[in-house]
């Protein structure tokens, strides 16, 4: 499987990103830079975390913008498989292809922290690898990953099964003393309503390696490998 990596001036979570790709899963891997207007035969394109533009305005307000994400549109439209990673993820709410916004933390703390995350669906290329409702420890490391959107939104997600990752207590448990940041309904990750862009706040590619205390983070790409492998 080819992953591509997107680089914006900012970013910084893309070499953990190709490490993992590259290193780990032993797959083929290549950077896209931002100004970059065709994106070759990539089969999964990972906008990863960092300060994209300084965060400037707010973060992903001008990434959103770059020629890449033109590139970005036509690949997802086409079915392409795209994982934002926090920073990542704001960028894809910024441009429209997820619904919502990232605001900043309601504790207005920047956090760097171990988290767990409720799966909630398995039949999706960013799962299919999970358990049921398995909890995942991922890290967060954002000051601006609040997730809200307006009820009909929220109400529209929740019907049709688009959250598919909450953050939650270390057996499943889901409600406000999880929340890391004060997302609606405890959501860490939501997909597009054709199920092949996810956005995420967690950092999965920092929880690859039992080094770094845990290695659930590679459930979510071997998934998206194993997704390739099964067509």
């Amino acid at each position: 499987m080819r992953f591509g990596v997107v680089v914006f001036p900012g970013t910084w979570s893309d070499t953990d990103c190709h490490f993992v790709i590259n290193d780990i899963l032993l797959q083929d891997v290549g950077y896209v830079w931002h100004d970059q207007t065709a994106l070759g035969d990539y089969d999964c394109i990972i906008l990863p975390g960092g300060f994209s533009y300084g965060d400037y305005l707010r973060p992903g307000s001008i990434a959103c913008l770059s020629p890449v994400m033109t590139a970005i549109r036509s690949y997802a439209d086409n079915g392409g498989l795209v994982i934002g990673i926090c920073n990542g993820f704001q960028i894809l709410c910024e441009s429209g292809l997820l619904p919502g916004v990232l605001l900043p933390n309601a504790h207005t703390e920047y956090r760097c922290v171990g988290t767990n995350i409720l799966t909630s669906r398995i039949d999706t290329p960013f799962s299919m690898l999970c358990n049921a409702d398995q909890v995942l420890r991922i890290p967060v490391s954002h000051g601006e990953g609040n997730y809200f959107a307006d009820p009909d939104t929220l109400a529209n997600l929740e019907e049709t099964g688009r959250v598919l990752f909450r953050y939650c207590g270390p057996t499943g448990e889901v409600n406000s003393d999880y929340n890391p940041n004060g997302s609606a309904n405890n959501i860490a990750g939501i997909l597009n309503e054709s199920g092949n862009i996810l956005g995420m706040m967690p950092h999965p590619e920092r929880s690859c390696e039992s080094l770094l205390g845990s290695t659930d983070g590679l459930l979510i790409f071997q998934s998206l490998v194993n997704s390739k492998l099964a067509k």
